[in-house]
């Protein structure tokens, strides 16, 4: 069977009718959707499954939207009695693992990451600041180049996600002049991403603090499964850890790239993507081509996963 992780993703991977087909076929995974309308309020799959690009857009709407669908794509593989050794997420992606590990119960993560998007929109005013990924170039340089742009504002690395893809964030002059500077540095690609704020910078700090408060009304429990967290790239298992994490995880950059080198070093071989999308495992093999890398996003790559792992 392989010594597996689960994998889940963040922002920016949803689209309209994701997690349709496993909902249809499953009931475990319907029952997701519906549990999460209760929690919501609202009508959950109306939303993921027959609404459009700019409603999921919303940050508000993504959060919970990836969530949801994440969580309702585990389903079969639980049934199936696939357990991970390991779990970890991109950003968002982190409840996801959360919520495999048992620490938080879905219906309190659901409106909890509702509110994470609406805080994390609402930290900085629309227009001021951006991100940007610049591929091609070392992490140092990286580094050095926000240090240069910074005389023009903030500018931060944000996401570590794999060798020779940084994202950077911060306000809008300060990125616009990083990126010339790391084209000039000789970057294969500087190209500002399509989001609605600066995730994973100072800027977002204000956020973490507002999500503090809805974090201290939610009762964890004992992680059952190890989450590799994004702000160390550490295995944790103290849920007393839990709260302090994700509320600097929002402001610090996502170590991905370190999350999974330490999980390779651990003896992990198969990494599961669990949710919509494949930029994860597009990650992992930049990371370490050796590695089985399967996902779960709908019926065929769920009974493609099944059969490599349960043979």
């Amino acid at each position: 069977m392989g010594r597996i992780a689960f994998l889940f993703p963040g922002q920016g991977a949803q689209y309209v009718g994701m997690g349709k087909e496993i909902a249809k076929e499953y009931k475990s995974a319907d029952m997701i959707f519906e549990e999460a309308s209760d929690a919501l309020g609202f009508d959950t799959k109306k939303m993921i499954f027959e609404s459009d690009d700019e409603t999921l857009k919303i940050t508000e709407n993504t959060q919970p939207a990836i969530l949801i669908t994440s969580i309702a794509c585990m389903q079969p593989l639980k049934e199936e009695g696939i357990v991970p050794e390991v779990v970890a997420g991109l950003s968002l992606g982190e409840y996801s693992a959360h919520i495999a590990a048992e620490t938080i119960e879905f219906k309190d993560a659901v409106p909890l990451v509702k509110k994470r998007g609406k805080y994390m929109q609402e930290a900085v005013p629309l227009g001021k600041g951006t991100m940007a990924a610049i591929l091609g170039l070392e992490r140092d340089e990286v580094l050095s180049i926000c240090e240069m742009a910074s005389k023009e504002g903030i500018v931060e690395p944000a996401n570590f996600n794999c060798p020779g893809q940084i994202v950077i964030a911060g306000e809008t002059r300060a990125i616009d002049r990083a990126m010339e500077i790391a084209k000039e540095k000789g970057a294969r690609r500087a190209m500002v991403l399509p989001v609605s704020a600066p995730f994973h910078c100072s800027m977002l700090t204000p956020a973490g603090e507002k999500l503090k408060e809805e974090l201290d009304k939610i009762n964890l429990k004992d992680m059952k499964i190890p989450v590799v967290t994004n702000v160390t790239a550490e295995y944790i298992l103290d849920k007393s850890m839990v709260k302090d994490l994700l509320i600097r995880q929002v402001s610090s950059p996502v170590l991905f790239e370190d999350s999974i080198r330490n999980m390779l070093e651990k003896g992990i071989d198969t990494f599961v993507e669990i949710g919509p999308g494949k930029v994860l495992s597009g990650f992992v093999k930049k990371i370490d081509k050796g590695v089985k890398i399967l996902n779960v996003e709908d019926i065929s790559s769920l009974h493609k996963t099944l059969n490599e792992i349960t043979g």
